[in-house]
């Protein structure tokens, strides 16, 4: 049985800039996609820059997904990282949390959770 799709989900990385550093056109791509990967805090952005992206694709209609990554701002989360279960465990929740924390704010749930760089 072949199976036949209304839409297709574009899906993008986003809310990776960090203080006064910029990474991406974020607001300019809102409009084109339906769900967003918001990186955590651990590889890029921070607090400000997740409470801002949530709220922008919240406007678009664009559901929140966490994209947590390795404790590795300099290396973007792309170095090989010598870590236990549980170390990457913890990192998730951790993340995970914060993100929840900036979707509640709006009244949202998140959607989905898809590991940034090494972390897979």
């Amino acid at each position: 049985m072949a199976l036949h799709r209304d839409r297709m989900d574009i899906n993008c990385d986003m809310g990776e800039s960090f203080g006064n550093w910029v990474m991406g056109n974020d607001s300019g791509m809102l409009p084109h996609i339906t769900t967003a990967n918001v990186a955590c805090g651990f590889h890029a952005s921070d607090p400000i820059t997740m409470l801002d992206t949530v709220r922008e694709a919240h406007g678009h209609g664009v559901m929140v997904g966490a994209h947590p990554g390795l404790p590795d701002l300099l290396g973007f989360g792309r170095r090989a990282m010598n870590i236990t279960p549980e170390d990457a465990y913890a990192y998730v929740v951790y993340q995970v949390g914060a993100l929840q924390g900036a979707l509640q704010v709006h009244g949202l749930e998140l959607h989905h959770v898809k590991p940034h760089g090494a972390f897979y």
